[in-house]
């Protein structure tokens, strides 16, 4: 796997994916950015929330779980002291379909935490302590 990130002007940067994909990131303006692009500590966050919400739909998809929908809602806290490392994240999943099973749904969780995640289990590795939770919404 490989990518290049190539900077612009200023804090802004040019990520481009081995796969073809690119994305701006940008500082705040105190840092010298212009705040046009997300910041290198959310791709972070995000890269871990579609990680987790990958592994999660394709277990719930195997096991023939109707879902109409899903989404992590992902908080997290840093350390004070530079460098500003995550210490705590936690992953909210928020699962909507029909007729939907309890039971599988946090297998789906646990399962991506602790098997499939690999961002997940890399950060957990480093030290920070990860946690996720779960709610189920069922539509009619």
């Amino acid at each position: 796997m490989k990518s290049v990130v190539k900077w612009i002007d200023g804090a802004m940067f040019l990520g481009e994916s081995g796969s073809g994909h690119s994305v701006i990131m940008d500082g705040p303006e105190d840092h010298g950015g212009r705040n046009m692009g997300i910041r290198p500590m959310e791709m972070l966050l995000l890269g871990l929330g579609g990680c987790s919400s990958f592994d999660v739909m394709s277990i719930l998809k195997k096991t023939r779980q109707k879902v109409s929908d899903c989404r992590v809602e992902i908080e997290a806290e840093r350390a004070d002291a530079v460098p500003a490392i995550f210490t705590k994240i936690h992953l909210h999943f928020v699962v909507q379909g029909q007729d939907l099973k309890e039971a599988q749904v946090k297998r789906a969780v646990e399962l991506s935490a602790e098997k499939y995640c690999s961002a997940s289990i890399m950060l957990e590795a480093a030290g920070v302590e990860i946690s996720h939770s779960y709610i189920i919404d069922i539509t009619e």
